[in-house]
């Protein structure tokens, strides 16, 4: 019994594997390429992203690598404040939605800006092209969602105006509803 237990477990295991693996299929004439670092993806408590950059230089490589992440992890944390500082400001019922709204993304943008500088590498890789003449430079960074919330707190308690229409808790929690729909 014991072993028979054990078998279709095995079974159940392997074909949750074997269907996890298999999502979609590469058309014909085709070959899937995996990018290093790219199995660095967001999740609901974290922004990632990957990016790389190619160059007769290795420096110049992982400059362009490094500027193309942060400009999509810039764009990525930007686009989702917008979307929490919209459904928050508006589900607060606020009579100055309008103004409430400017002054969040400002201070928005400030944030976002300060927090960027505290990405972090967690992953690079450095290749030479076949042909000898160019280097690519893999590279995936991270910011901790939290930390940015905290931040976004910080910035915002310093203004009495935005804090007369502020809650922590309720942004904290909107916040965490957008990251779990990426």
């Amino acid at each position: 019994m014991k072993a028979r237990v054990l078998f279709v477990a095995a079974v159940s295991a392997s074909l949750l594997l074997a269907s996890c693996g298999s999502k979609t299929k590469v058309p014909k004439g085709e070959v899937e390429q995996v990018l290093p670092c790219s199995e660095f993806k967001s999740d609901n408590k974290t922004f990632r992203v990957y990016s790389f950059g190619e160059s007769a230089d290795m420096n110049v490589a992982k400059k362009k690598a490094l500027s193309n992440a942060r400009t999509e992890l810039a764009g990525m944390v930007n686009s989702t404040m917008k979307v929490v500082s919209d459904n928050y400001v508006k589900s607060m019922e606020v009579n100055n939605v309008e103004e409430v709204l400017e002054r969040f993304e400002e201070n928005s943008r400030t944030v976002i800006d300060e927090r960027l500088s505290g990405a972090v590498v967690v992953c690079d890789r450095v290749t030479q092209v076949a042909d000898g003449n160019k280097f690519r430079y893999y590279i995936a960074l991270e910011l901790d969602g939290d930390k940015i919330v905290k931040d976004y707190y910080k910035a915002l308690s310093k203004n009495d105006k935005i804090m007369v229409d502020y809650n922590y808790e309720k942004f904290k929690e909107t916040f965490e509803k957008e990251m779990q729909n990426r």
